[in-house]
């Protein structure tokens, strides 16, 4: 009993401890156009290079914006002590923006392009690639009968090989290349089976592994092998609902993130729960998910309008902190955090950028305290 108490308060104090390594700030606020329903940042990617970001959801339009400028008043691009927060307006942070023709609900930067293509999933079931420096689609699939894509990824190796997956309300997560006519396709996965449950993500091994993991909306996530999609190599079962995000933290391990209100990480070797982590609030919508591996660190938004930092170490969140009551409006309690993104550059000091439901940005900033 005694030794079993003396484990719980080490473990309790580690945690505490943890909470207190990273110094985690606002810097930056941008403000909606409209900071209603109508402009919900469904989709947050940072480019390759780390240095621009592009958001995405149902304002029918994709906005870049220059890290450097977002972050003008703060020591440093990654972290350090800044000048207060900024409040700017998305007018005025904004780059430029393309038009699309429908909703987004994901992003994903074609490895190989040099920062020049973004792939986009639509609301209407369509994969399309913009190239930037035109500001026009190049490439289109619409294989998913109309469906609406949540989930589009590259694998990571860029360069002629690189491979293209979304993963769609019907069900399936579709496999191409990119280089191919849009009426071929490498593979058609349905990890659900006949159950046909929608594929709400798919994210390959960022490291170059032949793995790719997807995660459903009958509860379950599941990874496969590229060299062979006919059977999951894994089912991570263990969410009560539907299997919103899945990430890889390393060749080794994944995050999910159901709507069940937790976050599981997972070993790829054998499929078995490493850790639970809870504490934010998801039942219903898609509140992001975002690792930032070198940190070991995760993102995750809330429906209590809340972002969420967990430590893979740590079961309960290490820092959390609310959204600016910018551009408030009548029903504003309704408001929630929709979407996260960590910058993967730096290794003690770390950006992360969350959007929410009414449109606004707020980006932060972190070091590790010595």
């Amino acid at each position: 009993m005694n030794t079993h108490r003396t484990q719980k308060q080490e473990q309790e104090q580690e945690e505490e401890e943890a909470r207190h390594e990273w110094d985690l700030s606002l810097s930056t606020v941008v403000s909606s156009s409209s900071s209603s329903a109508s402009d919900v940042v469904g989709a947050i990617e940072f480019d390759p290079t780390d240095n621009i970001l592009a958001t995405a959801g149902i304002s029918r339009k994709i906005r870049f914006y220059g890290l450097a400028s977002l972050l003008r008043n703060t020591a440093g691009v990654c972290g350090g002590a800044g000048g207060g927060v900024s409040f700017v307006d998305q007018v005025t942070a904004c780059e430029y923006y393309i038009c699309t023709p429908a909703k987004l609900s994901s992003l994903r930067w074609r490895p190989g392009s040099c920062s020049r293509v973004i792939g986009s999933g639509d609301y209407d079931g369509v994969v399309t690639e913009y190239d930037l420096e035109k500001r026009t689609p190049v490439f289109e699939r619409d294989e998913h009968g109309g469906r609406r894509v949540w989930s589009v990824d590259y694998t990571r190796h860029g360069g002629a090989a690189t491979v293209g997956a979304s993963g769609s309300d019907d069900g399936t997560m579709q496999v191409w290349d990119p280089r191919c006519p849009p009426e071929e396709s490498v593979g058609v996965v349905r990890p659900a089976g006949l159950c046909r449950s929608a594929v709400c993500c798919v994210e390959f091994d960022p490291s170059g592994g032949h793995a790719v993991a997807v995660g459903c909306a009958d509860r379950r996530g599941y990874v496969y092998d590229m060299r062979k999609l006919v059977d999951p190599a894994l089912t991570l079962q263990g969410h009560t609902k539907t299997v919103s995000y899945v990430r890889f933290l390393d060749g080794g391990t994944v995050v999910t993130a159901g709507t069940d209100g937790c976050l599981k990480l997972w070993s790829v070797e054998d499929g078995r729960v490493i850790r639970t982590y809870e504490g934010h609030v998801n039942n219903r919508n898609f509140v992001g998910l975002s690792v930032w591996r070198n940190g070991a660190l995760f993102g995750c938004g809330s429906e209590n309008n809340r972002v969420f930092v967990y430590d893979r170490r740590w079961r309960k969140p290490v820092w959390v902190d609310g959204f600016e009551p910018v551009g408030m409006t009548s029903g504003s309690d309704k408001r929630f955090v929709s979407s996260v993104c960590w910058r993967q550059s730096g290794v003690d000091q770390c950006t992360l950028v969350a959007g929410g439901s009414d449109g606004v940005l707020q980006v932060y900033v972190g070091k590790r305290k010595p």
